[in-house]
Order: structure tokens, then sequence, then C-alpha cells
């Protein structure tokens, strides 16, 4: 019951409160750049995706946190979370300052990242380990992805995506070294096609 009453709160905090930041974001201090009004759109998109990526992350580490009758597990999945919320946050002060909005669907995501992270986590440990860090090494992929696609100029938001790749490979390798499992090919790629369908369609909506 607890561990419900917790994944609620995180569920209800992600979805409808303003996400408070432990650390600093790693934009502090910097100067916010001229954009034209087409780097400003493509800039506020990928923010918003990495928004949603966020919002998935803190699905993924509650519902698999819930699961979990491994103390020491838990306690690590919830310090990861507590780190994907200083990014929920960082993203969230980067689509404020860019003037876009939060994808309009994040419950649809925050629902089907909880879910999978529910069925993981109910094969094994070592299969919900080897989940994150699956997921992990496709996020730090994509964010690379973005460092080369946002604005040159847009300091604030690279530095952003900068240091959360940094912290998503690190999330990886703590899953690799605590046990994880790799999972199938199969599996894999339909994270891979999934995770394509959410990245497109949040680009815009």
């Amino acid at each position: 019951m607890d561990s419900l009453l917790v994944a609620a709160d995180h569920a209800l905090r992600t979805l409808f409160a303003a996400p408070r930041a432990v650390e600093p974001t790693p934009a502090h201090g910097m100067v916010e750049p001229s954009l034209d009004a087409a780097q400003k759109r493509l800039a506020g998109a990928l923010m918003r995706v990495n928004h949603v990526g966020e919002v998935c992350a803190q699905a993924l580490y509650t519902a698999q946190a819930a699961v979990t009758k491994d103390a020491g597990l838990r306690t690590q999945l919830l310090d990861a979370a507590r780190e994907e919320t200083d990014h929920l946050a960082w993203t969230q002060q980067r689509l404020d300052a860019l003037g876009a909005r939060p994808s309009l669907l994040n419950p649809l995501w925050f629902t089907g990242a909880f879910a999978l992270g529910l069925v993981a986590a109910r094969i094994s440990d070592r299969a919900s380990l080897g989940f994150v860090a699956e997921t992990e090494k496709q996020v730090a992929a994509h964010l690379e992805s973005h460092l080369k696609r946002l604005p040159e100029q847009d300091l604030p938001s690279r530095a952003v995506v900068a240091r959360m790749k940094d912290d998503e490979e690190r999330h990886a390798a703590q899953a690799r070294a605590s046990g994880a499992i790799e999972l199938p090919a199969p599996a894999r790629a339909a994270m891979r096609a999934a995770a394509k369908v959410m990245t497109t369609t949040a680009h815009y909506i």
C-alpha cells in the first residue's frame, strides 16, 4: 500500500505540479540567446520531446520501485527518479524560456511508461534493471542527436541536454553494475519503435 501511495504521489506531482530541482540548472547564469522564429520553434520542440522523456522516466522508475522487493534496488531506483526530477524541472525551465509548452499528451505518455515499468519489474529485478539500462542507452543516443540539431547559439538548452546525457549514461552504467540482463533484440527493437512514435508525436503535440 505504501508503494502504491508513493507511486500515486509521483504521478500527480509529475503531471500536475511544477517540478522543483535540487540542483541548479546547468543553464544557470547563461544569457538567453537571440533566436529567430524558426530556431526558437525547433529548440522548443526538441525540449518538449526531452520533457516528455523525463515524464516517462518518472513513470518507469516509480513503477519499478513500487514492485521490487529488494530494498536496496528500490532506493537506487528512487534516487535515480529524484535526479530525473531535476531534469524535468530543467526542461520545463527551457520550455518557459523558449515560449513553448509541454506535450498535451503527457498523461498518456506517463501511463504507458508506468505500465511498461510494471511489466519489466514483475518479470524479475534483473529484467527490470535491463530495461533501465536499455532505456537510458537509447535516451543518451537520442540526446546526442539533439545536441547536433539544437541551434548552436542556444547555449542554455545545449548545456541542459549535455548534462542530462551524462546522467542517463551513468544511470545505465549503474543498472549494468547492479546485475542488469541484456534484453533480447526484439525487445530492444520494440522499444526503439515505441520511442520513435513518442518523440515524433511529442515534437508537435
